[in-house]
């Protein structure tokens, strides 16, 4: 599985990006999907995960609302949607994709995750 991910940049508080996630070797409603990101000389953290089915999605707090996680099965890709962006959100972002047999409780962490993207710069800055 490689994942490509890219739509990351420089925007002002309060604006919108959107993240893309090209997936390839598996089609995305196979695996489980998740979104991570690392701030500088912080540990990676989830921003969503969403299970393979489709059924699961979960965000972490701190993006709730403002975030969301969308599956586009006809071009194997998982977006992540950010609105109303912080300066707290910058942050370099990885999709990451993992084997669909792994409990659901993996999924909200990186360990639940075997294929990771290269990330993609987000900068909120005025």
């Amino acid at each position: 599985v490689q994942l490509q991910a890219s739509g990351g940049g420089l925007v002002q508080p309060g604006g919108s990006l959107r993240l893309s996630c090209v997936v390839s070797g598996r089609t995305i409603n196979t695996v489980n999907m998740g979104w991570f990101r690392q701030a500088q000389g912080k540990e990676r953290e989830l921003v969503g995960g969403i299970r393979w089915t489709g059924l699961n999605i979960r965000y972490a707090d701190s993006v709730k609302g403002r975030f969301t996680i969308s599956r586009d099965n006809a071009k194997n890709t998982v977006d992540l949607q950010m609105n109303s962006l912080k300066p707290e959100d910058t942050a370099v972002y990885f999709c990451a994709a993992g084997n669909k047999s792994k409990i659901l409780s993996t999924l909200w962490t990186p360990g639940g995750y075997d294929h990771w993207g290269q990330g993609t710069q987000v900068t909120v800055s005025s």
